[in-house]
Order: C-alpha cells, then sequence, then structure tokens
C-alpha cells in the first residue's frame, strides 16, 4: 500500500511522536463526537490514526472504534496506547473495511497526505448513508512569537514537503457524495521546556528523515531557541474542526 515518501518519517519517530505531540482539547471531541453521533453501538474508523492521538478520545465516547494506521511503527504504539481500539494495517485509499460498515469517518492531522479524490470515494464507501466525515487538526498558533521563530528554523529544511492543512481540505468539499463542510476551532496549548520542543520538533516527518549532522544542528538550535523562554512556556494551536455528512 502506498504512503507518501515524507509520511515514512513518522516511522522513524513514532515513539518521540507519542510523547510530544499535543492531544486534542476535550471542547473539540465533545463539538465532533455529537455531530458524528458517536455512543454506545455505532462504530467509528479512526483513519492514519498513527499513535492514536484522537482514537483514544473517541474510546471514550462507547463507540466501537476502528483505527487504521498504515506504518507499522505507528501502529505498534496506537496498539500499546490505545489497546481498547481495534488497529488495522491499512490507507485511507484502501480501507480494510466492509460497504457501508461504519457510522462514521475521522481523520486527525493526515487528511494532507492523502491522494483526497480516491480517499473520499473510500470513505464513502464504508460510510452507512447520513453519516458522516470529521477532519480535525491541531495548527500551530503562528501569531505566537515562538511558533513565528521555530518556522524561521524549519522553512530551510521544508522544502519540497506539503504544509498543507484545511486550506487543501476545503476546496474538496462539497463533492458528491459529501456535502458542504461545518467548522469550529478551538484554542488549545502545549507548555514545554527547551527539551520538550526539542522532541516536538523532532516529531515532524520530514525532520525525522534528514541526514543525520543537518538533523542534530537544527535540533541545537531549536534547543537555544526554547532557553530563551522561561519554562514552562506556552506552545500554542488552534485545533480546527471540519465535518462533512454523506448524503
Amino acid at each position: 500500500m502506498s504512503v507518501p515518501d515524507a509520511a515514512h518519517g513518522f516511522d522513524r519517530a513514532a515513539d518521540t511522536y507519542e510523547r510530544a505531540r499535543p492531544e486534542y482539547p476535550p471542547e473539540a471531541v465533545a463539538w465532533l463526537a455529537e455531530r458524528l453521533d458517536l455512543r454506545p453501538g455505532r462504530t467509528v474508523a479512526d483513519v492514519a490514526a498513527g499513535t492514536g492521538k484522537l482514537t483514544r478520545a473517541l474510546v471514550g465516547t462507547g463507540a466501537r472504534v476502528v483505527a487504521v494506521e498504515p506504518l507499522a511503527e505507528m501502529r505498534r504504539v496506537l496498539v500499546e496506547a490505545v489497546p481498547e481500539a481495534e488497529a488495522l494495517e491499512g490507507t485511507a485509499e484502501a480501507l480494510p473495511l466492509a460497504d457501508a460498515s461504519v457510522d462514521a469517518v475521522t481523520v486527525a492531522a493526515a487528511f494532507h497526505w492523502f491522494d483526497v479524490p480516491r480517499a473520499l470515494v473510500e470513505f464513502a464507501r464504508v460510510l452507512r448513508p447520513g453519516a458522516a466525515l470529521g477532519l480535525v487538526w491541531n495548527v500551530r498558533e503562528t501569531r505566537a512569537a515562538i511558533q513565528r521563530e521555530l518556522d524561521e528554523l524549519l522553512e530551510p529544511h521544508a522544502l519540497g514537503v506539503s504544509q498543507g492543512h484545511r486550506v487543501d481540505a476545503m476546496a474538496h468539499f462539497p463533492t458528491p457524495p459529501f456535502g458542504p463542510l461545518e467548522r469550529s476551532e478551538f484554542v488549545h496549548e502545549q507548555r514545554f521546556d527547551a527539551d520538550g520542543l526539542v522532541e516536538r520538533v523532532a516529531s515532524i516527518s520530514f525532520v525525522a528523515l534528514l541526514p543525520d549532522d543537518e538533523r542534530e544542528e537544527l535540533l541545537a538550535r531549536v534547543r537555544a531557541l526554547g532557553r530563551r523562554y522561561d519554562a514552562p512556556f506556552p506552545f500554542p494551536y488552534r485545533t480546527e474542526v471540519l465535518l462533512s455528512r454523506r448524503e
């Protein structure tokens, strides 16, 4: 099954990803769960589930959660972190699920990695009529000075890597059989010291794939940036949630 080359960095950084990436704020999960009608007796497929950052929150709704993840190391951490979910190998473009077998599909911080037209066909295939697709991102809040300074450090190393997020997603809706998007936004943050900031940056896929000397030089500069702030310092996000219903 096909996975973009740049995404393989996540396999190299799976444990770091689990430690350093943010969870999703309860308010955002509640907004999504209400609109997807997640509850006991319902089934949700969490696609490109990674280490289960959203998966574990979905388990809390009482719904049956099937987590689909193509990368072996990410899936290993997922199984350890969220044993209540059923973890399957698969991609958004070739889901290992039967037709009309799920009541909702979720995608957290991964939609921009997909071959979107193919993925939407698969989502429509596995969703029951009237069910919905939920997309979630923790987007770094670039109005914060530390985020702007971090972007200056990352930009020279990110050439050719897609940084698309919900803007790319919005261009694909409405696309039959999916209807218009409903959208909400929430404020969220992590708190770091310099070492925590280094781990957060090390969890980025293109950083994990850099040659060792280039990666270590970048992370040293990130550590120096973190030391200019009083720990624990805030690392803010906007959590963006989009929902489209299968018509």
